[in-house]
């Protein structure tokens, strides 16, 4: 995995066994498999986490009371190559309802070979969360942050070989 800061833009990549046709059916199809459980902003156990594979879809979390928490919007939806998407959370962890005030996050896909997929995904535009986006770039980027996520979809591609 590499990873890359510039001041208001996080930049990480993983290489996985599998096509690249597989990899984006992966992380879209199954993104609350390896999404942390523990990334919540519920308030109560998630239940599960949906990805709406089209424009205009969202991003979100089901409580185990049914309550749903959207923090993400799927702002370009690209198979096999790209997904880009909203980061509706603020530098509070709270869920920002200004679009003007969100940053987005991009997920390419790139095939290597026929059997292998490098995944890069770019956060940007930190900045735009205004007062205290340092600190969110700053757990983003950290072990905790899209490593982890990007860890956890290559165990489950490999699992699934």
């Amino acid at each position: 995995m590499s990873s890359h800061v510039t001041p208001s833009t996080v930049k990480q990549s993983i290489v996985v066994e599998a096509p690249i046709e597989r990899a984006f059916k992966v992380f879209t199809e199954q993104f609350g498999r390896f999404k942390p459980r523990e990334h919540n902003l519920l308030g109560i156990d998630i239940a599960e986490t949906v990805f709406e594979p089209r424009v205009g879809g969202n991003i979100y979390d089901r409580g185990i009371d049914g309550s749903e928490c959207r923090w993400a919007r799927v702002l370009a939806y690209e198979p096999p190559h790209r997904v880009l998407l909203s980061w509706d959370i603020s530098p509070r962890w709270q869920i920002e309802t200004d679009p003007e005030k969100t940053s987005e996050w991009e997920v390419q896909f790139i095939a290597e070979t026929a059997s292998r997929t490098r995944v890069e995904l770019e956060h940007r535009k930190l900045e735009r969360h205004g007062q205290g986006w340092e600190g969110e770039r700053d757990a983003v980027a950290s072990d905790q942050g899209w490593p982890l996520y990007l860890r956890r979809f290559a165990e489950l591609v490999a699992a699934q070989t």
